[in-house]
């Protein structure tokens, strides 16, 4: 019996971890909050010079794209909110099950275990309409379906079967057991 108690405390303990770890990583910018770290390094004289390009280049190629990626276009930033706020929802029933004292162990493994393929679908999809984007694309936008991936990207002219045929590479590169990938295309207006 005291076995059994201790294991059901240690998956307590290591849900509120995962939970408090997703809400650290999704929650709020705290930038604000911290008024005096914040005067202070604007107080400190830059001590920096000037690095030469290619070392900046370098290293700009390995850092790891912001958790937001903006547009311009406001459609497929309106698109893009509809998603966040949905998984948002999910996101929370989630958590709401995890702290959840009537439902079992497993549930609440289960719950966590799902808010985990939610954030990595997230995390996936930005890190694809990144990369994406990275191929001269104004905009672009990534739903991820269980193994269907729609992509879309905005662009001056019609895509090409070639630039239709790279963006798959680069869904196909990033996901494992990709069944289908749908690349389209909206016309950029602006220009």
């Amino acid at each position: 019996m005291l076995l059994k108690k201790q294991t059901v405390w240690l998956l307590t303990m290591l849900s509120l971890v995962v939970v408090l770890s997703v809400y650290y990583l999704t929650g709020p910018d705290q930038n604000g909050t911290n008024i005096a770290t914040s005067q202070e390094e604007k107080d400190k004289p830059s001590t920096e010079t000037a690095k030469p390009k290619e070392e900046t280049a370098k290293k700009s190629e390995k850092e790891v794209p912001n958790v937001s990626i903006s547009s311009s276009d406001d459609e497929f930033e309106a698109l893009r909110l509809n998603i966040e706020d949905q998984r948002s929802k999910i996101s929370e029933d989630l958590t709401n099950k995890m702290g959840d004292t009537s439902l079992s162990a497993e549930e609440k493994n289960q719950a966590v275990e799902a808010n985990n393929k939610l954030y990595e679908t997230n995390t996936t999809e930005q890190l694809l309409e990144y990369e994406i984007m990275q191929l001269n694309y104004p905009a672009a936008l990534v739903r991820i379906d269980g193994n269907k991936v729609d992509v879309t990207v905005k662009t001056d002219e019609k895509l090409t079967a070639i630039a239709a045929v790279e963006i798959m590479d680069i869904v196909n590169k990033e996901m494992d057991n990709v069944e289908d990938v749908a690349v389209d295309y909206k016309l950029d207006e602006g220009k």
